[in-house]
């Protein structure tokens, strides 16, 4: 392991300031900052016990329905359920952003996207290792190509720009947004929609992470008993959702008078190189990747005053990520975990958590740490409790299967 981290950004010129003006979101807590505050005010819980796997638990998003986002569209049909989500997640970003199709012709589009792991749903007659094909969709490969998404999105949208389908596991939809960002901010590009959307609540999504041993599981009530970064590190609960964003230069953004959510400050990104589905224990690489996005974004970790933790609630994230925190920040920004709300949305996870942490700094309220009452970290300033907090800059960090490290500076729009 090398003896130091490299963290010196490569600086070009005429570097552009990137900021986001709209957003679009799915998940368990609400699609709105509105419907997020009022979930953390009335303490809502979303845990339940799948049909498939009752000694599980899971987060699933009610009464989602593509169409209602799409309208009649005959390729909706080749959208798995995350996809769907990704899709209807972009398509409302596109809406509140108020670009023409002018505009968006020549705009990017940055999608992550997680595998269909829902094989036998999508092929219910395999008997011997042969596939009945009666019955199957003349088309059924698109619902496991991981470009799916991006394929209609675009034909929906009218992006014609560059693109990119990330499957960097956990790290991959904040992955998008880092590098649409780049791409914004060294002048390919004036506008780029970011992000991306995941379930893998299937029985077969379930399946493959309760053989993986990644899993929360047991008897106890999950929406009292799961609590990321708490002693009892037992895996995490799965949840699903998307989220996307419209990125702009700041000056395209101010020449047609729009909205200002956020700028993007410093993105991040490296790999453990150690092992297929662990982190490294060291979280060297991690810590590096965090350290690059604080250089990119020229602050100091002094200047975060937010951090929204990956907080699985496995022992090897939960343990390696807070002691990284330790070595960090010596400030004690406060730290939230999402995750406790609505589960571990892989892919999208990071996207999802971005547009929370928007949500909730809009209203001023952030939520605790579901159930945690005894930290393994006790140094750290992990919220327990709801708190009041306008965070000047706030950092997060996704951490993926296969050692995917990703960290991005924003700044909300004051």
């Amino acid at each position: 392991m090398p003896d130091r981290l490299i963290t010196n950004p490569i600086k070009t010129k005429n570097q552009r300031s990137v900021v986001i003006t709209a957003m679009g979101f799915v998940s368990v807590m609400g699609s709105s900052a509105s419907e997020v505050h009022e979930s953390i005010v009335a303490n809502r819980r979303y845990f339940t016990r799948p049909g498939s796997h009752p000694e599980l638990a899971e987060a699933a998003v009610r009464y989602f329905d593509i169409k209602s986002f799409t309208g009649r569209c005959k390729e909706a049909r080749y959208l798995n359920r995350g996809a769907a989500m990704a899709t209807a997640s972009a398509l409302a970003a596109v809406q509140a952003s108020g670009l023409d199709g002018k505009q968006l012709e020549h705009a990017g589009l940055f999608t992550a996207s997680g595998p269909n792991m829902d094989i036998s749903g999508e092929m219910p007659n395999i008997r011997n290792g042969i596939i009945d094909e009666q019955g199957l969709k003349a088309l059924f490969l698109l619902v496991f190509l991981p470009n799916t998404a991006t394929s209609l999105i675009s034909r929906l949208t009218g992006i014609h720009g560059e693109n990119m389908t990330l499957g960097s596991a956990c790290a991959a939809s904040l992955m998008a947004v880092g590098e649409a960002f780049r791409k914004i901010r060294d002048g390919y590009l004036d506008i780029a929609v970011a992000g991306g959307g995941d379930s893998r609540l299937s029985p077969g999504g379930l399946l493959s992470y309760k053989k993986a041993g990644a899993l929360w599981h047991g008897h106890e009530d999950p929406d009292t008993a799961y609590a990321p970064f708490g002693p009892d590190l037992k895996g995490f609960i799965p949840g699903e959702g998307g989220a996307f964003f419209v990125l702009e230069s700041l000056d395209h953004a101010s020449q047609r008078n729009a909205r200002i959510l956020s700028e993007i400050k410093g993105y991040g990104a490296t790999l453990d190189g150690h092992a297929m589905t662990a982190p490294s224990p060291s979280g060297f690489y991690a810590e590096n990747a965090v350290r690059k996005a604080l250089d990119e974004a020229g602050i100091t970790p002094s200047d975060v005053d937010l951090v929204s933790a990956h907080g699985t609630g496995t022992e090897l994230n939960d343990r390696m990520e807070a002691a990284m925190l330790c070595r960090v920040f010596h400030h004690n920004p406060a730290i939230v975990s999402f995750k406790s709300w609505t589960g571990h949305l892989a892919s999208a996870c990071g996207a999802a958590e971005l547009a929370l942490c928007l949500a909730c700094s809009d209203h001023r309220l952030f939520p605790g740490v579901r159930n945690l009452t005894e930290s393994i970290a006790p140094d750290l300033d992990i919220l327990i409790e709801p708190r009041d907090i306008r965070p000047s800059h706030i950092l997060l960090q996704n951490f993926g299967f296969g050692g995917q490290n990703c960290a991005l500076v924003v700044k909300p729009w004051s």
